[in-house]
């Protein structure tokens, strides 16, 4: 038998088999080509149009586990379910003074003029901060308001010069990529005029670093998972006192949000799965030689809606 015989032979054999299931085949070989076209893509730089790099696959899929199973929990202990709060907590009297309005706006008045001072800073001085200065300023900021009281934050303070090490490592390997690759030229452009790029030298020259870690959710006394609500704006707000008491102290700081990073530096850092990494801050004092951009703040008009 030739062989042109025996190919028809096996295909007429076959023909059946395609002719019953000819759309899984079709949508496979679819689905092939749409992976390999996604994945080429992936590996090339991004256009000009700037675009953020997207979230780590793998934390964002640990976050939808961890609400499914908070979810699942709470339905299955459905009988059990109490208030993380004592369900007798007591309440106190308000413990407040109240002043003038001349004094208070006098308050707002010293206090704007304090915090209109305040810029972000990538020039620190090594010279050594007492720890209890960052202690007081890590206690207030667990002052802030948080869903249901779940205080969902951690605070992670780094001085050991070993550790800022490694993580600038982490970072500056992150960042490098995202300078190259992830952030579009438009992006890195804007940047340009603040004169910062993929090194961060400030993260091992600063004495201090905080890392802020949100806490996705916390445990109950009978060891079932506690939802934290609101969760990332509770940290959110906690960090904008947390800036405002490093200003206060007269201390400088710069808002670090490291892409792509957090998953490593919470496996660096000995950090539970329900942490995630929102943002990290060196503290200290600035450089003889600091500079700041010349930058103005938009005025009241432009930022405020009265009715």
């Amino acid at each position: 038998m030739e062989i042109e015989d025996i190919t028809l032979e096996t295909i007429a054999e076959k023909m059946p088999f395609f002719l019953e299931y000819w759309p899984f085949i079709i949508t496979g070989i679819v689905c092939l080509l749409a992976g390999f076209v996604l994945f080429k893509t992936a590996l090339e730089s991004p256009g000009e149009e700037s675009l953020p790099p997207e979230p780590d696959l793998l934390d964002e899929l640990d976050d939808l586990e961890d609400e499914m199973d908070l979810e699942a929990e709470e339905t299955e202990n459905n009988e059990q379910i109490v208030p993380a709060l004592p369900i007798d907590l007591k309440h106190i009297p308000l413990s407040y003074t109240k002043i003038s309005p001349e004094e208070s706006l006098k308050r707002t008045e010293e206090f704007f003029k304090l915090m209109s001072n305040r810029r972000t800073v990538r020039f620190f001085s090594p010279e050594p901060v007492p720890v209890e200065i960052i202690r007081n300023i890590i206690m207030t900021a667990g002052t802030a308001p948080s869903g249901a009281h779940t205080e969902p934050w951690t605070y992670v303070l780094v001085s050991d010069p070993k550790m800022k090490q490694k993580i600038r490592d982490i970072v500056e390997n992150e960042e490098r990529i995202n300078y190259e690759r992830r952030m579009g030229d438009t992006w890195v452009t804007d940047l340009k005029p603040l004169k910062t790029d993929w090194e961060k030298e400030y993260l091992t020259t600063a004495p201090y670093l905080i890392l802020v870690f949100k806490q996705m959710y916390g445990f109950k006394e009978n060891g079932l998972k506690k939802t934290h609500y609101y969760n990332e704006m509770s940290v959110a707000i906690a960090a904008g006192i947390l800036l405002t008491a490093i200003h206060n102290a007269g201390l400088v700081s710069l808002t670090s949000t490291p892409l792509n990073c957090g998953p490593a530096l919470r496996v660096l850092l000995d950090r539970p799965s329900n942490e995630k990494l929102t943002l990290l801050l060196p503290v200290g004092y600035p450089a003889e030689d600091a500079t700041v951009p010349d930058l103005t703040r938009k005025p009241l008009e432009e930022i405020l809606v009265e009715i």
